[in-house]
């Protein structure tokens, strides 16, 4: 009874959406404003609906019904309560419904604004969504019912939405239990920051393809949906270090990301909507790239639906992605839908996109934005090659050959360092500035000088460099890249020399401390001239303030950030990512791992470290139908000992009829600072004697700051978001000036 009621509500919910997108759409044609309203209200009974659903669902599985597919799919009857709660996104079919009451959720509150001043938005804001939700609604009813039924008929048992003639419901003993490497707390929310991020960004599309229907080409849609587009930024955000966190603490490869195809997929809208956010502020500053805006909000859109798909069309082998289902067709279907429709409006509003101001430099800050959207989408071109490759080879070959990990890091590496270069020299560049203005006080006989260092030292070290980039091509490239970098350091000499001599001194440093990696060192470098860039900035600005307010450095700061939250928010956000940076650069460059098989009271030794291995032991615990194997080993550094950690194995098992068998999962023992990371895997053992152990261990070198950047990350984007007092934004433009950046603007 429970399972039809929540089917029904499903069809009930369908049936209103579509209703939605008619009524918004007769409105317009017949300009009616009753049934604007009729079709805003329709929307926002969407989430009321879904969530009668949703909550059946939820019954449905706390209580172990497990005479529905999908309870018995992702549930057992070992499994606690909170974890059968989040078993609704934890399958397929639950995560689409989860999916649908998001997008309810955040269409009626779009809908419950005020829209007094964009009244010609509503309509086509409320089509876009309900089209968006219908569709997801219709793969929920129609192809991954979450209540179909186990039936039990002459061909065997399968699950049906309507019983089948011969049939009787079947209702097996036990479920088969979500996947136990899904119970980890970062997978708990890691799914739903990820959907929380992908149906935040349907927002903004929503209202650029109003913006394009209705013919309004300033930057009104910007302005509205700007928090909506950072608010999704820091879910997509979150989500993807969250999956990091989980793939470093249960995976037992001892690292973070793997390139791997489900992770690319939520990776790319990332990289748009990054590019975007950017972006955007130079339409709201400049009047420009509003063409550019257009077309990054639809790929934005369009990639969001298009990673959706690849989890759930089984097309790609992912420790992520689901089984193999019959909606992959329609999931591409939509995508292509789509991106004609949004591509044809684009194109028809194309003339009226034009910038309203025009670059006038090279060495402007819109000009170094630019940059920053063709590096951006440089990355994007290479992960999309990189996933659709398979498939591509597939049906030209019949066999599917992937890409590895080596070759998108070999691929983004060098536009990833542009990317934080321009991250040091764009505070320091100004708006519509002349290059003339620049070029004209250059001193040519020490630009030259400068020019001419690198080719030096190419000179010197060819032979290192061109195995290290692996051809004659890459080194003509890097040595055009490190020019090009010379020359934009010496034209904003007096801004950024203090930054550069500090960043030039941590890395000789680095150089005789540390490592003499070129590669890690060039990193270093890069990462410490935007820290210092930034940190710059805010002393400048903290300083003025404290001597035209008479105030102290503490509230001074805490003001300056108030006024202007969303440059200082931008700021800290890049203060995280080279946090961030710092520990990827770590654990790419410097990671060390050993394997080995030891006997109680013996070692292995790594990095410095010694890992005794103490003693063993295994149970079981019936009641979560696992069994535990955990190792105690003691740690050593030198002659200093640091405690112990107890790396473990866990095996699920069940002798019940139907369900997976043994399914294992490691859990490694970790001794963290802020140097680097201990990481203890135990492998093998030897149950008999419980004699001797195999361990797998890792240093990870600096890993730690990736996950304290990602905090300080989170703090920067809520900064950056949070509503000003203001109610409206100021609407005149500063046009056709130039001026010297200050740090208080």
């Amino acid at each position: 009874m429970i399972a039809d009621f929540g089917y029904g509500i499903l069809v009930v919910s369908l049936v209103v959406a579509l209703y939605s997108v008619a009524a918004a759409a007769m409105g317009v044609i017949n300009k009616s404003s009753p049934l604007i309203e009729s079709a805003r209200r329709a929307m926002l009974l969407t989430w009321p609906l879904i969530s009668i659903s949703a909550l059946a669902l939820i019954y449905l599985l706390v209580n172990n019904h497990y005479e529905i597919s999908f309870v018995y799919e992702v549930t057992s009857s070992s499994m606690p309560t909170y974890l059968k709660i989040t078993a609704w996104w934890g399958g397929q079919a639950g995560s689409l419904v989860f999916w649908s009451w998001l997008m309810s959720a955040f269409a009626s509150l779009v809908t419950l604004r005020k829209w007094d001043r964009d009244r010609e938005f509503l309509p086509y804001v409320i089509i876009v969504a309900s089209i968006t939700l219908a569709f997801f609604l219709t793969m929920s009813v129609v192809f991954e019912n979450p209540f179909a039924r186990l039936y039990q008929t002459p061909e065997g048992i399968a699950a049906h939405t309507f019983a089948p003639a011969n049939s009787v419901v079947f209702t097996p003993e036990d479920g088969r239990g979500l996947n136990p490497l899904l119970r980890h707390p970062g997978m708990i929310i890691h799914p739903p920051m990820l959907y929380l991020g992908f149906v935040s960004f349907v927002i903004p599309f929503a209202f650029a393809m109003a913006a394009l229907i209705t013919g309004r080409s300033d930057d009104r849609w910007i302005r509205i949906t700007r928090r909506w587009t950072l608010w999704a930024w820091l879910f997509l955000s979150f989500g993807l270090v969250l999956g990091g966190r989980w793939a470093y603490d249960v995976l037992g490869w001892g690292g973070y990301w793997g390139w791997d195809p489900v992770e690319i997929a939520a990776f790319m809208p990332w990289l748009t909507g990054t590019a975007f956010l950017h972006s955007v502020m130079i339409q709201e500053k400049r009047g420009q790239f509003k063409q550019w805006n257009m077309i990054l909000v639809i790929l934005t859109y369009a990639l969001v639906i298009f990673g959706t798909f690849l989890t759930r069309s089984g097309v790609l082998s992912s420790v992520h992605a689901f089984a193999n289902s019959p909606i992959g067709p329609f999931f591409m279907g939509f995508v292509a839908l789509t991106l004609i429709v949004s591509l044809a409006l684009l194109i028809w509003r194309w003339p009226e996109l034009n910038s309203e101001t025009e670059m006038k430099s090279m060495l402007s800050r819109e000009a170094l934005f630019l940059l920053n959207n063709l590096l951006f989408m440089s990355v994007l071109v290479i992960c999309f090659v990189g996933v659709i490759y398979p498939l591509v080879s597939e049906l030209a070959t019949g066999a599917k050959v992937t890409v590895g990990p080596p070759w998108y890091e070999f691929s983004t590496s060098p536009l990833f360092a542009m990317l934080m270069f321009l991250m040091a020299i764009a505070p320091l560049s100004s708006w519509g500035l002349s290059s003339q203005e620049k070029l004209s006080n250059l001193n040519k006989p020490v630009l030259g000088g400068i020019l001419a260092l690198p080719v030096l030292v190419f000179a010197i070290f060819w032979k290192q460099l061109t195995f290290m980039i692996g051809s004659w091509p890459g080194v003509v490239i890097a040595l055009a890249v490190i020019l090009a970098v010379a020359a934009l350091m010496y034209i904003f000499r007096k801004l950024i020399w203090l930054a550069a001599v500090l960043a030039a001194v941590s890395t000789v440093y680095l150089y005789f401390t540390y490592t003499q990696n070129i590669i890690a060192l060039i990193g270093f470098f890069l990462i410490v001239l935007v820290l210092a860039v930034t940190i710059r900035e805010f002393w400048r600005a903290v300083r003025a303030r404290q001597n035209s307010q008479q105030e102290n450095f503490a509230l001074a700061f805490a003001r300056l950030i108030g006024r202007n939250r969303r440059r200082y928010g931008g700021y800290i956000i890049h203060v995280s990512m080279m946090l961030m940076a710092v520990g990827i650069l770590g654990i790419e460059m410097f990671q060390k791992e050993t394997q080995g098989q030891v006997a109680a009271g013996e070692a292995l030794t790594i990095s410095g470290y010694t890992v005794k291995f103490e003693d063993i032991a295994s149970w079981n615990n019936p009641p979560e139908q696992v069994n535990y194997t955990r190792a105690v080993v003691g740690i050593y550094k030198g002659d200093q000992y640091l405690g112990q950690l107890y790396p473990r194995k866990d095996m699920y098992f069940s002798d019940r009829q139907m369900l997976n068998p043994t399914q294992p999962m490691s859990i490694p023992g970790n001794f963290s600072s802020f140097k680097d990371d201990l990481y203890v895997l135990l492998v093998d053992w030897e149950p008999a004697s419980a004699s001797g152990a195999t361990f797998k261990i890792y240093v990870n070198p600096l890993v730690n700051w990736l996950w304290i950047g990602s905090l300080l990350f989170f703090i920067g984007v809520v900064i950056a978001a949070w509503p000003d007092k203001e109610a409206e934004y100021a609407t005149a433009r500063v046009r056709n000036k130039a001026y010297q950046p200050s740090s208080a603007d």
